[in-house]
């Protein structure tokens, strides 16, 4: 199949169709679609939709992903992080479960579809790494913390929400019978054996109890009738311009948080089949699944570990999997719902609590302590901020990503420069760190580890010039320029306003190791013209030769020419 079309069309390169191919792929794709239809109820009723919303959110936007995603081995469809974020965005403008709250639920969908379709139609994937590894993950712990708390009502048996536990405390016993041991079970089977579909078993046991003991009739609240049938197409109603820009700002982290989730399955995928992640494809097919999800009236979707990791250990191979998990679906809507009827919301809090309790890892902020205490600060600050900005989570995320980017600044501005010497095992290394002695005599010996650009070429010029002043019997200045790979227009300035300083105070400027597209700079900005005050060594093998003859004064003859250096 020619090239253009496969990127476009995915699909076109799965394999063709064999007995043996998809007699294992309906197995996993059976595993998989019977654990995604109690999810998806229970997702539904995280994100504030009717419940039917989070089945038909496993169906079509699922369908769609496969074909036009990269990675063909992922479950897409509702998740608690992003139902969370869809809850929490749509809080203030309307209430759970209305008609204006679908509407606007729908909206989210299809601008963070957009906006990921865009993205990786002009391939800039690469915008979401602003959000580093730390932030995710305290971002994570923190709504997977909100998560637990906004379903504890339920899943206790409480009538009502957290302010009406406190002020007028109402326990409902059976419910919180059936969420607990509902609970237990679960975290059981889970360890037990994580294939078998202990989810759907579980609701349909206590759909039948349920109706069995007439827990509806005393008070119990069940999930209720859910329409049968294909999704209609669903168009929004139009919001008015303030209340979609009010809606931007969800939109962006709705659609940075929800592909991360996919970029954690997507890079173990790839990595299982030898193969670069395209993240960009996935970006348009993870785009298109939210579009589609839109469009039948449900929410944002996007792709879960947990499921993704259970259509893997099923034994998946290609898209096919996914193909038979929504015919499962499918069937279920058409067929099964009926049943759904009686099961306990308490069994739904379960499932959400479950699902999201593998996200709590409190010992990785001690991990990331022990790695980079600045990192582990701002993962504190990202945790504590979602938390105390519930539900404007967004906070969160944006604290986050500042705090990571003014670190990443900071580390930019500050380049580690030092002075090297010369260590008993051949290396060149910090010299006040190992108490080195100086290269040599009158020689100030330097190394920056980072691009000379304009955030590090202020601190370099300083650092010379400091060095300078406080040794004025300095007679050359040394410089490893091979940790220096990229150069710009400020750099060339800052070193060439450098260079006469040097020659007018007399110091010949050793240059090691320079790479070739930083002379390449150099040379256009005429600072490397040669002289008895500037020579240019290959190797820092060659340079350390020179300099142990540097205890005579510098010759007033011209150095010999060096050929162009191609490091």
């Amino acid at each position: 199949m020619p090239g253009p079309l496969t990127r476009y069309f995915p699909f076109l390169r799965w394999p063709r169709p064999s007995a043996a191919l998809l007699r294992g792929e309906a197995m996993a794709g059976l595993t998989v679609g019977l654990m995604v239809i109690p999810q998806g109820v229970a997702y539904a009723q995280l994100a504030g939709m009717p419940l039917i919303t989070g089945i038909y959110a496993s169906m079509i936007p699922a369908l769609v992903a496969v074909l036009f995603s990269a990675s063909a081995r992922l479950s897409v469809g509702p998740t608690a992080l992003t139902s969370l974020l869809i809850s929490a965005s749509l809080l203030p403008l309307a209430q759970p479960g209305s008609a204006e709250w679908v509407s606007l639920a729908v909206w989210l969908a299809l601008l963070s579809g957009l906006l990921q379709i865009v993205l990786g139609a002009v391939r800039f994937g690469w915008l979401l790494n602003v959000v580093n590894a730390p932030v995710l993950m305290a971002f994570t712990q923190a709504a997977a913390v909100l998560i637990i708390a906004s379903q504890l009502p339920a899943l206790l048996g409480f009538r009502g929400a957290w302010a009406q536990m406190v002020a007028q405390p109402s326990i409902h016993g059976l419910a919180a019978a059936f969420g607990l041991v509902s609970l237990v079970l679960l975290m059981l089977v889970r360890r037990w054996k994580p294939t078998f579909p202990s989810v759907l078993v579980i609701v349909l046991a206590a759909a039948g109890l349920s109706h069995w003991l007439g827990f509806e009739a005393g008070g119990g609240r069940v999930v209720g009738e859910l329409p049968q049938g294909l999704p209609q197409p669903y168009l929004p109603i139009w919001p008015g311009w303030p209340v979609l820009g009010q809606l931007l700002l969800p939109t962006l982290v709705i659609t940075l948080v929800s592909f991360l989730e996919t970029a954690s399955s997507a890079k173990v995928d790839s990595q299982g089949k030898g193969e670069r992640w395209n993240q960009d494809q996935d970006l348009i097919g993870q785009g298109l699944a939210k579009m589609a999800s839109g469009l039948s009236g449900a929410f944002a979707t996007s792709s879960s570990f947990s499921r993704s990791a259970l259509n893997l250990y099923a034994g998946a191979q290609t898209g096919w999997a996914t193909v038979f998990s929504v015919v499962v679906v499918l069937l279920a809507l058409l067929v099964f719902t009926p049943v759904l009827r009686y099961v306990p919301q308490s069994v739904l809090a379960a499932i959400v609590v479950v699902a999201v309790l593998g996200l709590l890892k409190p010992r990785e902020f001690l991990r990331l302590w022990r790695i980079s205490p600045v990192e582990a600060v701002v993962a504190g600050a990202t945790f504590v901020v979602t938390i105390a900005a519930a539900p404007a989570l967004y906070w969160g995320v944006l604290a986050g990503v500042l705090g990571s980017l003014s670190y990443f600044l900071y580390q930019r501005l500050h380049p580690r420069i030092i002075e090297v010497g010369l260590h008993e095992d051949g290396s060149l290394r910090d010299r006040h760190l190992w108490h080195l002695p100086m290269l040599a005599p009158h020689t100030y010996a330097l190394r920056m580890d980072a691009a000379l650009d304009f955030a590090a070429a202020s601190q370099f010029e300083r650092n010379v010039v400091e060095y300078l002043s406080a040794h004025r019997q300095t007679r050359h200045i040394c410089l490893f320029a091979q940790p220096i790979n990229r150069m710009d227009a400020t750099g060339a300035e800052v070193f060439s306003r450098l260079l006469n300083l040097l020659h007018q105070q007399g110091v010949a400027l050793i240059i090691s190791g320079m790479k070739l597209p930083v002379e390449k700079v150099l040379r256009a900005a005429g600072a490397l013209t040669p002289g008895p005050l500037l020579q240019l060594y290959r190797t820092d093998a060659e340079t350390l030769r020179a300099l142990s003859d540097i205890g005579r004064p510098v010759p007033d003859t011209d150095p010999p020419d060096l050929p162009a250096m191609a490091i």
